[in-house]
């Protein structure tokens, strides 16, 4: 008998001053019986960065054509395909090709720059892409966060990120790898 996913319910308040959007969302988050809630709290950070009314989860880590989040336009093109952990490169080339823009949510420390290291001429082909690392202490951090029933605010302001659960608040460092060409 297989395990099932494990359910969690977010409210996640989002104050993005440098977007200027507002907004409160309850969502529904399976993790699956691999994940963990490191990777999981990840896929939420990467939600209330990109917060959109259209972004929504996708099956990225069971299904291999599928984002970890997505964000597609009324016509069903997707706009933006989010990863989260580390990515195959020919996954993330696919990716580029099928979506106006890739942003990839690498975390583990050395592993992390030994797999940018090993796949940068790769990545320097896609101009579409923007991978952005983690520190294994921030990640470690969010983790500690994840709960069944979750009621977080997340601010964003002059290129700061904090998450908070109203007694624990974490602020969240972010090292850009590589940025997409404009």
């Amino acid at each position: 008998m297989a395990i099932k996913a494990t359910i969690f319910k977010v409210n996640l308040q989002i104050a993005d001053m440098e977007r200027h959007y507002y907004q409160d969302h309850a969502l529904t988050l399976a993790r699956h019986p691999s994940e963990t809630d490191e990777r999981l709290m990840v896929r939420l950070l990467a939600f209330a960065l990109h917060a959109h009314e259209y972004l929504e989860f996708g099956q990225g880590m069971t299904v291999d054509d599928d984002a970890d989040l997505w964000l597609k336009d009324l016509t069903g093109s997707i706009e933006l395909w989010i990863d989260v952990g580390i990515p195959d490169e020919k996954l993330i080339r696919k990716a580029c090709g099928r979506s106006n823009q890739v942003v990839v949510y690498c975390y583990g420390g050395r592993v992390v720059d030994m797999w940018f290291t090993q796949n940068s001429i790769q990545f320097a082909r896609q101009n579409n892409l923007t991978i952005i690392n983690l520190p294994v202490a921030i990640t470690q951090a969010l983790a500690r966060l994840a709960q069944r029933n979750m009621s977080l605010q997340c601010t964003i302001q002059d290129g700061q990120v904090w998450l908070s659960d109203g007694s624990v608040s974490v602020q969240v460092e972010r090292t850009v790898l590589k940025t997409a060409e404009k």
